[in-house]
């Protein structure tokens, strides 16, 4: 059976969606490592779907390459907002969209055409105590603490958006994130494995990180990890609370601004091109 399908992308991060207001989609799973495959699929970090919610306006799924379901995706959230408005499941400004780490409110940003181009998240108060990330660390925060992977000692800063994130303030382009990363997301300390940042400080007002994202690998950019790592920078005193903090990634900038109250992110978000697909 033939299927449309919305390749997006935020800056980078690319995902398979799926318009599923109406019709659900059979085996999300299974369909994500298919067709993410990029010489044999469509190519993709993955598959989203657009789905109905009681509680919201609308409701996001994710799948990883690996076929595991995602609670959270700061820069597929963006463009489930720009497609729920691009076609016409909500009007005005602002989405309410459920996800597994709850409901998320985006501003959208709009262009001559009428079409979204970028949004502004909500993304919520960060989680910083060691068990609730989950981690086998205690306490009421994580911050700075030695963590050995490979052989190394990495001070790491843990941070949960939704789903776990490990910040380390080292060189992303000197670390070795390709062994290191897997290391990282399977380790025992972390039980529902954990997305790995690899961060520079570059000033008060910008970082530049890479990611390893459970169950993908790397990736050109990871929302909710550019606002773990600034609220890590925030927590280890190289950044500032209240203030827009640049997060430069591998696929573009996004920028973070951790309160009081919660983090907000904001970036773009594209249509990349339509098709059908088998399914």
């Amino acid at each position: 059976m033939l299927r449309k399908f919305y390749k997006m992308q935020g800056i980078g991060n690319d995902y398979i969606y799926f318009d599923c207001m109406r019709e659900p989609l059979e085996n999300p799973g299974e369909l994500s490592v298919r067709l993410s495959d990029r010489h044999f699929g469509i190519g993709g970090d993955g598959v989203i779907m657009l789905c109905p919610s009681e509680s919201a306006d609308c409701r996001m799924r994710m799948f990883n390459l690996d076929g595991s379901e995602g609670r959270m995706c700061g820069n597929g959230i963006r463009c489930v907002g720009k497609l729920a408005h691009d076609l016409g499941y909500v009007k005005g400004d602002c989405v309410r969209i459920e996800t597994l780490s709850g409901i998320k409110t985006l501003r959208l940003n709009k262009g001559a055409d009428g079409k979204v181009v970028s949004a502004k998240v909500d993304m919520g108060a960060p989680v910083l105590a060691g068990r609730d990330i989950p981690s086998t660390f205690s306490g009421d925060s994580v911050v700075n603490k030695p963590l050995e992977a490979g052989g190394k000692t990495f001070n790491v800063t843990l941070v949960s958006m939704g789903n776990p994130h490990c910040v380390v303030f080292e060189d992303p382009d000197r670390v070795g994130l390709e062994r290191f990363g897997p290391l990282f997301e399977r380790h025992p300390s972390f039980p529902e494995r954990v997305n790995t940042e690899f961060v520079r400080v570059i000033d008060e007002n910008r970082l530049k990180m890479r990611v390893w994202e459970r169950g993908s690998g790397e990736t050109l950019a990871c929302g909710t990890g550019a606002c773990a790592s600034a609220v890590a920078a925030v927590l280890n005193g190289y950044c500032k609370k209240n203030t827009e903090i640049s997060v430069y990634l591998l696929g573009g900038e996004l920028r973070i601004t951790y309160t009081d109250e919660t983090v907000f992110m904001e970036g773009g978000a594209t249509l990349v091109y339509t098709g059908e697909v088998d399914i």
